[in-house]
Formats: structure tokens, sequence, C-alpha cells
């Protein structure tokens, strides 16, 4: 159990490292994507629209894998408490 326990925690720190990541990134990507569109507007030409287009979806992609991530950490954070719930029972009924 302290095993599984341990390794659960390994992989809940490693999603949540992922996860800060995937913010900054996501909050860079959506930054880009706001000036490639302000630039679509101005400049009215299709490059400039073209761009703004990549850029939108990246930002898009990013998030979706940000929104994975936090689905991820709520999953492990869930088998954690699950997973002291039941160590926490055995040791109180003088198993482990």
């Amino acid at each position: 159990m302290n095993r599984r326990l341990e390794q659960n925690a390994a992989r809940l720190r490693a999603a949540k490292a992922k996860l800060a990541l995937a913010d900054e990134q996501l909050a860079a990507m959506e930054d880009d994507a706001a000036n490639q569109e302000l630039r679509a507007i101005v400049s009215e030409t299709a490059d400039s629209a073209f761009e703004f287009r990549q850029a939108a979806a990246h930002a898009a992609a990013m998030r979706r894998h940000r929104d994975d991530l936090r689905s991820e950490v709520a999953d492990l954070e869930t088998r954690q408490d699950e997973l002291l719930d039941r160590l926490s029972a055995a040791r109180g009924t003088g198993g482990a």
C-alpha cells in the first residue's frame, strides 16, 4: 500500500509540474494569438489572417493539453485520497 501511495505521489508531482509549465506556455500562446489577431485586423492581409489562425490553433491545442493535465491531476489526487483512506483504515484496524 505504501509503495502505491509513493508511486502515486511521484506521478502527482510530475503531473503538477507539467500542468504549471502548460499554464505558462498557454498564457504565452494566448498573448501571441491576441497580437496576431490585432495585426490581422490592422493589416487586412491574407498572410496576417493565416498567422492569426495558426496562433489561435496552437493556443487551442495547448488549452486542450492543459485541460487533459488538469484532469490527470484531479484523477491522481482522487487516487491519493483513496489510498490514504485505505491506509488509515488498515492502520485503524491493526493492519499494515
